[in-house]
């Protein structure tokens, strides 16, 4: 490790001399930890407690050792000595690399009891509801050891339960439950009703996931109001249009475009001048884009499939149904339309915060991954994040393979069939990773067509994932399934049981196959580290042909020739190098698309935290009523006769209506700019300048609006000793709302086509 210093270094990753300080901490640790195994419980947490009672370690060799003892007293599992270095780089704020099956749950419960030691409250972030509620409970006998408390909160917590486990000093949590919880709080009246506080750290595990992959996911809070779909005439009609006809899409089907043709073929049918005229841009034309947007880029059982009646998005970089994600109202509206069935209600945004601005709200953020050097640029760049890299406790015994390339997209799915059934007929486990719901299932059926049993995990049944995924690595398993299989857990070879380990190590462990190069390696490295855990034997090879999507997109106006043989297999170095160069091509695009992006959203995120400042104010004192009282103060005389305490209610609820109903407004205004701000550039604008203007111009007025607002209503609402009558006013709060995530993340995809969101229809 020490001769790559230079090259960690360069990538942002820890190594050199804090490196090798963690080493010689950890070994202090390990020397240690024989005397300290003879203290009984007791003392042994009093002394951590000791250790950590400044809020830092005065000896951080001793406390990893006591946390060590600890987890072998309560949990039977002795760290390894690679474990103890990744939990002193996690209590240091680093992102740590660690490959799969190396034992990161308890890293992360080691890490978090040692902040709570020193006193800070602990946010554990994991990716759904599963891990946290498992990690919470198989961890809690190490948590409980040293007198913390630890709990996980679930989807269907209610606000009491919610109050409840985030009082704990450690909590487990999906991140979109942490996100949504905190959008809820900030439409609460009194501070009482709020159920969480933040925390002072986040560990994040699958960081590159949370922090890179679904970084600008907006989570969503929405009050019921009707929304807009196309109409059914409108649905119809674009229906019948035909591509590079009627439409054209671009090369990485991100955007489709109506044709002078096809735009006149639907004026004549619904019996309109122009779609472009002004009285209709803003409706009839919005209508065409969105079904068009519904019919030619999303895909059924691709991005989204029909369940129940309902359509269900995928999340791309899971393959797995997200159950919390919808587009934003009126493509939602499309797609089921597209579909026949029953369009939703739409609703109005109440309020609205990406990934990456909720991790911003942490003083503190860390976390965990197997593929974090891949993503090094990202956690830097936007997050001031550094890797740290721990070795494996066992050498790596997993062949990767170098990729087979095929001409067409029809030779290499032949060559995958042939090369499972060659693995399956040796007995050995083959986990199959394919790219979207269609694909896993039109391999599976040719697999079944020879005879050969299949597991599928996708998106249609990701509620089996956990048993799926505990036998994937018996012998003679065949398991197809998309994208990440089983996070968060292992596949052990010889089935759940490991029964049958030394047999499946004999046949060479887990075959990992990818059909496909993803659109980024790090998502590559995620499918091969199924394979290949703790030191068992493994094998990863990927499959490519010239049509796939990554090589399409990347090697965009380029073009490469080659000689494949009679099976259209092309062996050639340069190609190869062509692949990766798409590869890199591809990556850039979304680190480019992500940058581009945040300096559109963090401008929304700092004026978030005036908001906030604004309304923890407004909450906490009686500023709202002196606020109000200074401006009239003759209606402030009018109501001297009612308590005190329901004089400053009265004028928090009133200040607050009118802050959160100004926000909700700004953001929906901000929303209708960036989908039209490309137009500015026609007029010689820079975009993003020229939004950003808009933004800090409208904020300014936002306030104001606010306070005027709040100042008319105070002068004619009843308030009497039941507080202020806003619903008599017409000023109620929506009586339903609700929680989703915007699926319009461009770095989402993970190799086939990936929409960039709503914006992109209107270009």
């Amino acid at each position: 490790m020490a001769g790559f210093d230079w090259f960690w270094n360069a990538l942002g990753g820890k190594s050199g001399r804090n490196q090798k300080r963690s080493l010689a901490i950890v070994d202090r640790a390990q020397a240690a930890s024989a005397d300290l195994s003879r203290l009984d419980d007791a003392a042994l947490a009093a002394r951590a407690r000791e250790l950590a009672a400044s809020g830092s370690l005065s000896d951080p060799g001793e406390f990893l050792a006591i946390l060590g003892v600890a987890s072998e007293r309560r949990l039977g599992l002795s760290p390894f000595p690679v474990q103890s270095q990744a939990v002193l780089r996690l209590l240091e704020g680093d992102v740590v690399h660690m490959a799969t099956g190396e034992g990161k749950t308890l890293v992360g419960a080691m890490a978090a009891t040692g902040f709570a030691l020193m006193g800070k409250t602990v946010h554990s972030i994991t990716v759904n509801d599963y891990l946290a509620t498992r990690d919470a409970e198989w961890m809690r006998p190490l948590v409980e050891f040293f007198g913390l408390s630890v709990a996980a909160v679930s989807e269907g917590m209610d606000s009491v339960a919610r109050r409840q486990a985030y009082a704990c000093d450690i909590v487990y949590a999906p991140v979109s439950e942490i996100g949504f919880d905190v959008l809820r709080d900030q439409l609460v009246t009194r501070r009482g009703e709020a159920v969480q506080h933040g925390a002072d750290v986040a560990i994040v595990d699958e960081a590159d996931s949370v922090l890179v992959d679904e970084a600008l996911v907006p989570l969503v809070l929405a009050g019921n109001q009707p929304g807009r779909a196309p109409r059914g005439k409108i649905t119809d009609l674009v229906r019948r249009l035909k591509e590079n006809e009627d439409y054209t899409v671009d090369d990485d089907r991100r955007n489709v475009y109506l044709t002078d043709k096809g735009a006149h073929k639907l004026e004549t049918a619904l019996g309109v001048g122009s779609l472009y005229d002004d009285e209709h841009v803003g409706t009839t034309l919005v209508q065409v884009n969105l079904a068009l947007h519904a019919h030619a880029l999303l895909i059924r059982d691709v991005h989204y499939i029909v369940r129940d009646g309902r359509v269900a998005l995928i999340d791309a970089s899971r393959g797995r149904v997200a159950e919390l994600q919808r587009w934003p109202d009126g493509l939602q509206a499309a797609v089921e339309a597209k579909e026949g069935l029953a369009v939703t209600e739409g609703g109005r945004i109440l309020d609205t915060i990406t990934l990456q601005a909720l991790m911003g709200r942490y003083p503190m953020v860390c976390g965990m991954t197997g593929t974090a050097v891949e993503a090094t640029d990202q956690l830097r760049t936007f997050y001031d994040l550094r890797v740290s890299v721990i070795e494996r406790n066992k050498p790596l015994r997993r062949f990767d393979e170098q990729d087979r390339i095929y001409a067409t997209m029809a030779e290499k799915n032949r060559a995958i069939i042939e090369e499972i059934t060659e693995i399956n007929a040796l007995g050995r486990p083959v986990l199959v990773g394919t790219h979207d719901v269609a694909e896993s299932e039109e391999l599976a059926g040719a697999l079944r067509e020879r005879d050969i049993e299949v597991s599928v995990l996708n998106a249609k049944n990701d509620a089996e994932e956990a048993r799926i995924i505990a036998e994937a690595g018996d012998i003679g398993r065949v398991t197809v399934s998309t994208q990440m299989a089983g996070r968060g857990t292992d596949i052990r070879l010889g089935g759940a049981d490991e029964a049958d380990h030394g047999a499946v190590v004999d046949l060479g462990g887990l075959a990992v196959i990818g059909t496909a190069r993803h659109r980024s390696q790090r998502l590559d490295n995620q499918l091969r580290g199924r394979a290949g855990r703790q030191g068992d034997p493994g094998l990863s090879l990927f499959f490519v042909s010239l049509d796939d999507d990554v090589v399409v997109s990347g090697g965009s106006g380029e073009e490469v020739s080659a000689q494949p043989d009679a099976t259209g297999l092309i062996d050639s170095g340069r190609i190869r190098d062509w692949v990766e160069h798409c590869q890199r091509v591809t990556e850039g695009q979304l680190l480019e698309v992500h940058s581009q992006t945040w300096k559109y959203n963090r401008l929304l995120a700092d004026q978030r935290v005036i908001i906030d400042e604004r309304r923890a104010r407004l909450l906490d004192t009686d500023q709202a009523w002196r606020e109000l009282a200074d401006r009239e103060p003759a209606r402030a005389a009018e109501l001297d006769a009612l308590d005190e305490s329901t004089r400053v209610q009265a004028a928090r609820d009133i200040m607050l209506y009118h802050l959160d109903f100004n926000w909700a407004e700004h953001l929906a205004l901000m929303d209708d700019v960036r989908e039209s701000i490309h137009l500015r550039a026609i007029a010689r604008e820079t975009p993003i300048d020229e939004y950003h203007r808009i933004a800090v111009r409208e904020f300014k007025d936002l306030a104001q609006r606010a306070f005027n607002d709040a100042v008319a209503t105070f002068r004619d609402v009843t308030i009497d000793a039941d507080g202020a009558h806003l619903d008599e006013e017409g000023l109620s709060r929506p009586s339903a709302t609700w929680t989703y995530m915007v699926s319009d993340n461009p770095l989402a995809g993970g190799g086939n086509s990936v929409i960039s969101g709503i914006g992109n229809i209107f270009r």
